[in-house]
């Protein structure tokens, strides 16, 4: 992988990626040398003035599926009793049971069927502590067009690993403990998930059992961090580890924040290096540049050992949907300017659809609020999931809630990813 050196400058600190391989370094310069060095260097060195990688041309869907937005966990407690009355999008509240929705993340089984991930329930940990944080197994057919839950496992903390108090008394975790938005599955069948509310990184035994205590983020904190004890927040609620991609050699986890670390830069979101072998962050992190700033990132994967797969998306639905892509973000940084280079692999609402699958015309939208799953089928075909945020969010029609949507979208050449990414 990539790894970062340091370039200072008295009180100003720029990381600066270096290729793979290489060690760490630190540069100290005056003012003035630095503005002739970078002068003298943009004028000799080409590397400094790299063009952006050419983006992909049209992706096209190749696959659809849906889940009804109102399908529910069966025999399952009820649930949404904080979130008022309603309707919601034609939808009462409280809800029968606990609703299969708001998928925040995803792992590829390998045999057809794919983990997805709850997030914390109805948007905020105020009205979310009677929706219990879940893994659900799926498996799409694209012949039918038809999404099928083949069961789960909720997320709980038997052993008391969690070291603040909590909302059940038989620790089984909900929306108001923990805000979970990512996942990957370690080689030993063990899960990793990122939290906003920390943020923190969980680790779950296959069952869904905490392993070991919350991990916390050193040097930053979200609103809704329990140890803050007065202290004041860096960074916003509800935008901590939004993305998580595991590294192609299994070693390492790479958790995105969602949001800015105040002190950076506007727009620039933070992608740290988690050893699993330590335990311990990297002092160093790589930044990935949002188009705008009031964009957010839905989610994140490896294709190689520098090179991700992030989802960046406006804040609009339906019609109103203007931004909803899939980047190729490149941590080698061949520009030289301190960030990810990025690549449009696929825009999502501009999929050419030539077979009408699903029933859509020619070019098919995917015009949800949230779209927070990617996955890696093979080469030049991806698994794309949006997040519902049932029973508030309407992207596909106006007044009904969405279902959950899974869909395979073919990019228009290679990645040449990584084989161990494809595994």
């Amino acid at each position: 992988m990539s790894v970062h050196g340091r370039l200072v400058l008295g009180r100003l600190s720029l990381d600066v990626p270096t290729v793979p391989g290489m060690r760490r370094f630190s540069i100290t310069l005056s003012a003035a040398a630095l503005a002739v060095g970078l002068a003298s260097s943009a004028l000799s060195s080409p590397a400094l003035a790299a063009p952006r990688p050419a983006d992909f041309g049209q992706a096209t869907l190749t696959g659809f599926s849906v889940l009804p937005a109102q399908t529910f966990v069966p025999g399952s407690e009820p649930s949404g009793s904080a979130i008022g009355a309603g309707p919601f999008n034609g939808i009462s509240a409280p809800f029968p049971g606990q609703p299969v929705q708001g998928f925040s993340g995803v792992v590829k089984r390998g045999d057809g069927t794919y983990d997805v991930l709850s997030d914390n329930g109805y948007g905020n940990k105020a009205n979310s502590a009677d929706f219990l944080l879940r893994v659900h197994r799926v498996k799409p057919d694209l012949r039918t067009g038809k999404l099928e839950v083949l069961g789960g496992f909720n997320l709980s903390d038997p052993d008391r690993r969690v070291p603040f108090a909590l909302t059940r008394a038989d620790r089984v975790l909900t929306g108001a403990d923990f805000d979970v938005e990512s996942i990957v599955r370690s080689s030993d069948g063990t899960y990793w998930i990122g939290d906003e509310f920390g943020p923190f990184l969980l680790h779950f035994s296959s069952s869904g059992r905490l392993l070991q205590a919350p991990i916390p983020l050193p040097g930053v904190m979200a609103p809704e961090n329990p140890n803050l004890n007065g202290g004041q927040p860096n960074t916003r609620s509800s935008k901590g580890f939004e993305g998580m991609a595991r590294s192609v050699d299994g070693r390492r986890l790479h958790p995105l924040l969602e949001g800015t670390v105040d002190g950076d830069t506007p727009g620039d979101l933070r992608m740290y290096d988690f050893d699993l072998r330590t335990g311990r962050y990297a002092a160093t992190w790589w930044t990935y540049r949002l188009e705008s700033p009031s964009n957010a990132i839905g989610d994140a994967i490896a294709v190689d050992d520098h090179r991700f797969l992030v989802i960046e998306r406006d804040n609009e639905q339906g019609d109103a949907a203007a931004f909803k892509r899939i980047y190729l973000a490149d941590a080698a940084d061949r520009d030289h300017d301190g960030r990810m280079d990025k690549t449009l692999v696929a825009d999502l609402l501009n999929l050419a659809n030539p077979k009408g699958i699903g029933g859509f015309g020619r070019t098919f939208r995917f015009p949800f609020q949230t779209i927070e799953d990617v996955a890696l089928l093979d080469d030049r075909t991806l698994a794309v999931l949006n997040d519902n945020n049932f029973p508030f969010s309407s992207g596909r029609t106006a007044g009904k809630a969405d279902d959950d949507e899974f869909i395979t979208v073919r990019l228009s050449r290679h990645l040449h990813a990584d084989r161990r990414a494809l595994q």
